[in-house]
């Protein structure tokens, strides 16, 4: 794991995630983060949502197994290499105050995923779905939802939004959503903003 305070490594060059702009699910549904939420960024890669979650006050932690990439997401905050898909999950009695997937599936991690989330946790994950084969890659159906998947995944936190479509630019099937870990006594019903407007 690197330390938050470790020295910042230099912009890779010519690297095209280096300024990839955050998922737009992530920047509209990011105000059910608490302020100063602990988010866990799961197949973090370059760090493009670590990068814009620092930048709103958030504190970061990103996972992935490619060392290349983290060595540009840690400039962003805590990262960790790990192979989650292949070893133990590395958090197991660790919970997040969010938890932020996109372009990432795999089935196996779920019971660890949901575990994670503290009460009034948010998970907000986007990634491709059943048809993607048709327009581009991932193909294989391991890394595509099947219609519906993802609220069924969800079924036992809150749902706030939910998404299942085809989006032209670029072409892409996906499956989004923003859900909530309800708290043991929490009034009812509870109040989600739907937007920052």
């Amino acid at each position: 794991m690197t330390a938050p305070d470790s020295p910042k490594p230099a912009k890779p060059l010519n690297n095209p995630h280096a300024d990839a702009p955050p998922s737009p699910w992530v920047v509209h549904w990011s105000h059910l983060f608490a302020p100063g939420a602990e988010v866990l960024d799961l197949a973090c890669g370059h760090g493009r949502h670590m990068r814009y979650l620092a930048e709103k006050g958030f504190r970061p932690i990103g996972v992935d197994r490619d060392a290349a990439a983290l060595a540009q997401a840690q400039q962003w905050g805590q990262t960790l290499l790990a192979d989650v898909e292949n070893h133990a999950w590395p958090w197991p009695d660790r919970l997040f105050d969010a938890v932020v997937i996109t372009h990432y599936l795999w089935r196996p991690l779920w019971p660890q995923i949901l575990a994670s989330l503290a009460p009034q946790g948010v998970l907000i994950c986007e990634t491709f779905a059943q048809g993607q084969e048709t327009v581009g890659r991932p193909t294989r159906p391991d890394f595509l939802l099947r219609h519906g998947e993802l609220l069924q995944l969800c079924a036992d936190l809150h749902i706030v939004a939910y998404e299942n479509g085809f989006n032209p630019n670029p072409e892409r099937f996906v499956q989004r959503v923003a859900a909530v870990r309800s708290a043991p006594g929490q009034p009812m019903p509870a109040r989600y903003p739907l937007s920052l407007e």
